[in-house]
């Protein structure tokens, strides 16, 4: 688990460092003239001060620094500034900024078996460092490859859309931030074992593959053609229902079957015609 260190403040090791260094300088000239035990103190002095100095560490903001102890963990630094550890310890720099994970567009089958092609963005950043720098090899990489592995988990869960499948709750093209929202979570239960945390995730991309696309379009495309037709009919028999009834209840004209069906049939074809109706005057009767 990740421990949070507190380490003391650098700069008075920094001044400490200076001094040791000036003291050395000071005895190595004053040694070449007088006696060799003022180069043995400007020689420790140095190595005194070159080993607090390894001892340095500056962290930028929004980053951070695991240390080890010889191979066992000692614990993460995430303030920001000058701070100085023990000198034996070996650091590792971890980001903590979030980043973004601009997906490639892959071309998997959706649920129907459909090719589709669909392409994601994540943002995404180190939450536990811990995990992040030993539980995984390179958690950037990791990050990268499950999240292809994610998205098409999700692209073969669910229909492209519902021209298929009727029943389909949830499609691709139409859940919106619902599919955005269990995207997010098939990449959280992923990658917590590396200690990220995604803060978004969002499809970028999704579409037919090219092989299949043109004949998708001309299935949608007919679709909307019915779908249009069916409200033009519906439209045009409650308006012939209407027109028949004002005209039995005002006594406006008498008619018997026949003339109602000749005039339901003329109005349905001026109501669901695609063009404009040509006037046709008769100058005889129905039956003659």
């Amino acid at each position: 688990m990740e421990k949070i260190l507190k380490p003391m403040s650098g700069y008075i090791t920094l001044v400490i460092c200076l001094v040791l260094f000036a003291a050395a300088v000071y005895f190595f000239v004053s040694g070449v003239d007088q006696s060799i035990t003022y180069v043995v103190l400007a020689m420790l002095c140095f190595l005194i001060s070159c080993f607090f100095l390894k001892g340095l560490m500056i962290i930028q903001p929004n980053h951070s620094r695991v240390l080890n102890f010889f191979g066992k963990y000692v614990g993460t630094v995430k303030d920001n500034g000058l701070f100085f550890i023990n000198p034996l310890y070996s650091s590792q720099k971890i980001s903590l900024r979030s980043e973004n994970l601009q997906g490639q567009t892959l071309k998997v089958n959706d649920k129907m078996g459909n090719p589709i092609e669909i392409a994601v963005v994540i943002v995404w950043k180190v939450g536990d460092t811990y995990r992040a720098a030993f539980d995984v090899e390179r958690y950037s990489d990791f990050v990268r490859m499950q999240s292809e592995a994610a998205v098409r988990h999700l692209a073969m869960s669910f229909p492209y859309d519902n021209l298929e499948d009727d029943h389909a709750p949830i499609t691709l093209r139409e859940g919106g931030d619902k599919i955005n929202s269990i995207l997010e979570q098939e990449l959280t239960d992923r990658l917590s074992k590396a200690g990220i945390v995604i803060q978004e995730a969002r499809i970028s991309h999704l579409a037919y593959a090219s092989e299949i696309a043109g004949a998708m379009l001309q299935r949608q495309q007919a679709t909307a053609i019915v779908a249009a037709r069916t409200k033009i009919v519906e439209g045009a028999v409650g308006m012939v229902d209407l027109a028949l009834k004002k005209l039995s209840e005002e006594n406006i004209v008498e008619l018997d079957d026949e003339r109602k069906a000749a005039m339901v049939s003329n109005l349905m074809v001026v109501l669901c015609g695609e063009k404009a109706a040509q006037p046709i005057l008769n100058a005889g009767t129905l039956y003659n």
